[in-house]
């Protein structure tokens, strides 16, 4: 890790230095180490074609990209994980996909292998990032997303957490869309942050854009995202399902922990389907808890 080769480096300078001092110099007594990197940096990087923006925070050798959903992006998604996950055991990056929150342009689009895209992205930033391998945390698009990069690109992925996922499309799914599908009719709690971040005009209609793109995949076989791709996963997952989530039903969880081979599910009961940031402190600490 290069936060690791950069303390190496750092010892030998000072022990150099040392060995270069005269006979009887005084050496003062060294101050408390300071504390690990608590801030939030941000940034961006070019990768395939596009600049990717991303937040960065702790010096844990272990790297953690967190995966936003529809229409999200690292800051609005993920502030108490970036607050609050372990700074002395994780590197935690959260980004924007490209189209969304600062990593624009280009506007965001929705071909059909849009999930597969982002995927492709995520790893390559990490990879630009110079990580060597990396844990997933995907909610929602970015649950489905993580299910991707973990099954194209196994030996890159450590260990993986997902919620309010889904690797296919009914028509029930498809009923909770349509209701979603105009922002005006959101709580101003909900549409506030996302219209601070685009303007009303492209968080509405990115937001129809979104209900197109993935409606699209209901006329396929099986209502297919990424079934197919399941049984291919091979990193530890835990998988979290909020059981009052009103947006992702319990079979969708229930559906990917049958067919990861190395998943268990972890109910909340009170959870819906932002459990993530109502239950900040219970689901950081699960999160600790399994990538250790």
């Amino acid at each position: 890790m290069a936060a690791v080769a950069q303390v190496g480096c750092r010892g030998a300078r000072l022990k150099w230095l040392l060995s270069s001092l005269k006979p009887g110099f005084h050496v003062p007594r060294a101050r408390p180490p300071a504390a690990f990197r608590t801030t939030v940096t941000s940034a961006k990087v070019a990768v395939n074609g596009v600049h990717l923006h991303y937040q960065l925070t702790g010096e844990g050798a272990h790297a953690v990209l967190l995966l936003p959903g529809m229409l999200g992006s690292g800051g609005t998604d993920f502030a108490p994980q970036l607050s609050s996950l372990n700074k002395k055991l994780f590197t935690v990056i959260a980004w924007d996909p490209r189209g969304y929150g600062h990593s624009r342009p280009p506007d965001r689009d929705f071909p059909v292998d849009f999930f597969e895209r982002d995927a492709k992205d995520a790893v390559d930033l990490m990879k630009a990032l110079r990580f060597e391998q990396v844990s997933l945390l995907g909610w929602s698009d970015g649950g489905i997303t993580a299910l991707i990069a973990a099954a194209k690109y196994p030996s890159y992925i450590s260990k993986m957490v997902i919620w309010g996922a889904n690797a296919y499309v009914t028509d029930e799914d498809d009923r909770i869309y349509q209701g979603i599908r105009d922002v005006s009719k959101w709580s101003e709690k909900a549409r506030k942050p996302l219209e601070v971040l685009y303007g009303y005009d492209y968080l509405a209609r990115t937001c129809e854009k979104w209900v197109e793109g993935i409606t699209q995949f209901k006329r396929l076989p099986d209502g297919n995202i990424c079934r197919h791709l399941l049984p291919l996963v091979q990193c530890p997952t835990l998988i979290v399902h909020g059981e009052k989530d009103p947006l992702v039903p319990r079979f969708h969880a229930d559906f990917i922990h049958e067919h990861v081979k190395s998943s268990r599910l972890h109910l909340m009961p009170e959870g819906k389907h932002n459990l993530h940031l109502r239950f900040a402190k219970e689901f950081n600490n699960l999160v600790e808890d399994f990538l250790q």
